[in-house]
């Protein structure tokens, strides 16, 4: 079998990867995240998730495939990005009380010839209306500052929502696994 990198640091990705039982390595991209104007949340998703693959693609071998993945949370048309810090995870989760936000995970799988797979989930997410202290109860808990939208959903985070709307339940978590694996099949890694 070909060799695979995960292009993230991302320790969420990391364990989600593992999951299929492939062997693979771990490289940080270096890609500039910063949305380009007039950029759509899923427009960005798309473009870093490419951007990362193939970045990392660059650097390999002739039989290596980098996977690169990107998720961006969407409020209105907005991209919210991760916190960082507890006023700012506050503040995102006050933004979303009550409303439904869009969770964008693209996926790009890249080979250093050229050659490319790509895929894109989305996940809607609907919150429950959150008191400030609920919000800060949280917050304080889990501590989500590098988690887009501020929650992680596989922890104490599904306490805060009323539904979630997707296709794979792995990818509010960051990886999309079942087109991640469609995306490794069509690479020709072995799977199940």
């Amino acid at each position: 079998m070909p060799g695979l990198v995960l292009a993230s640091t991302s320790r969420y990705r990391r364990e989600l990867l593992a999951r299929l039982g492939l062997p693979f390595e771990v490289e940080r991209p270096e890609v500039d995240e910063t949305a380009r104007p007039g950029e759509t949340p899923r427009a960005l998703a798309i473009r870093l998730a490419r951007a990362k693959a193939q970045a990392v693609a660059a650097r390999l071998q002739r039989d290596g495939w980098a996977l690169g993945s990107d998720q961006v949370a969407d409020v209105g048309g907005q991209a919210l990005g991760k916190p960082g810090n507890r006023s700012k995870a506050i503040a995102q989760l006050r933004a979303m009380s009550g409303g439904v936000v869009r969770f964008h995970t693209a996926l790009c799988l890249a080979h250093p010839d050229g050659r490319r797979f790509a895929a894109i989930d989305l996940t809607k997410v609907r919150f429950r209306t959150l008191t400030p202290d609920e919000i800060a109860r949280y917050v304080d808990a889990e501590q989500p500052f590098d988690c887009a939208g501020s929650f992680k959903s596989e922890g104490l985070g599904i306490s805060l929502f009323d539904a979630i709307e997707n296709r794979d339940p792995t990818a509010l978590i960051g990886l999309p696994l079942i087109a991640t694996a469609c995306l490794l099949r069509q690479a020709g890694f072995r799977l199940p």
